[in-house]
């Protein structure tokens, strides 16, 4: 009996050590930023098998109000999905910058320290597939805009790019969540308006140039301009995934949207490999 005793133990102190060397790494850094010239917070995920082949990277951009761990309190499983899928996920603090390069704030610069400069890090540091078909981004609200703004404004760094209960037009929000802080009052630059919200960006694309996964709830406040976008890519013919379901612009359903993005870009991870 005590022979069995031992026997199971040391299988189960086996099977321990087998799962702790078979789990995702969470890495919180400080990175510098040479255009701010200053250091940006970020957490990333890295599952196992990228001790020994390169993943393909997940850039998961967070909120208005949110920072670089808010997405491992939205979906605490992240590091699980990491680990079962050999994905790297990266997630940058991106203040309440809404992923521009201000034209009027030289401290926020986040569309270059996340197109580039963070891309460059991670790309150095982790086994990464370093080309644009190993690479996606995506966020939620702020983040939305940022994934869509960036993966269609930096095509030849991102394969695919989504958007989840995103501010894809920004201009009927003048007052709202700082960004005339970034980019000045409406009423008196009304073309840096125009230019800076990714409805306006889609004469950068044609179908196929990127894979496009946008979503949002049907309670949304963001709901008619994901709505416009996604009758503004019918008319121009570009390919894309639109998901529509009742939910509102909250944590319970960002918890569940990213379940649906992240297939899409295991899929696309997984026909481009």
């Amino acid at each position: 009996m005590n022979a069995l005793k031992k026997l199971f133990f040391t299988l189960c102190a086996g099977i321990l050590v087998a799962n702790s060397m078979e789990a995702a790494i969470v890495d919180t850094l400080q990175i510098k930023s040479n255009k701010m010239n200053r250091y940006i917070e970020t957490v990333v995920i890295i599952p196992d098998r990228a001790a020994q082949t390169p993943c393909p990277t997940l850039y998961l951009l967070h909120g208005y109000g949110g920072d670089a761990k808010s997405w491992i309190t939205i979906k605490p499983e992240l590091p699980e999905m990491a680990d079962r899928d050999g994905i790297i996920v990266v997630c940058p603090n991106g203040e309440k910058s809404w992923y521009w390069d201000s034209p009027i704030r030289k401290e926020s610069q986040f569309e270059t320290f996340v197109s580039r400069e963070l891309v460059r890090y991670i790309d150095a540091k982790y086994n990464t597939v370093k080309s644009r078909r190993g690479r996606a981004i995506t966020g939620l609200s702020m983040g939305g805009h940022g994934g869509l703004w960036i993966s269609i404004r930096h095509k030849d760094t991102f394969g695919a790019g989504g958007s989840m209960s995103g501010g894809v037009d920004i201009r009927p929000f003048p007052n709202n969540w700082d960004m005339k802080k970034q980019l000045g009052e409406m009423k008196e630059k009304p073309k840096v308006w125009d230019s800076h919200t990714v409805i306006t960006q889609l004469d950068k694309l044609k179908s196929g140039d990127l894979a496009l996964i946008v979503d949002c709830g049907t309670e949304d406040f963001f709901f008619e301009v994901n709505k416009r976008l996604h009758e503004e890519l019918l008319k121009r013919g570009i390919a894309h995934d639109y998901i529509v379901r009742p939910g509102a612009h909250n944590l319970t359903y960002w918890n569940n949207s990213i379940e649906y993005q992240w297939l899409f870009f295991h899929r696309f991870f997984e026909k481009e490999e």
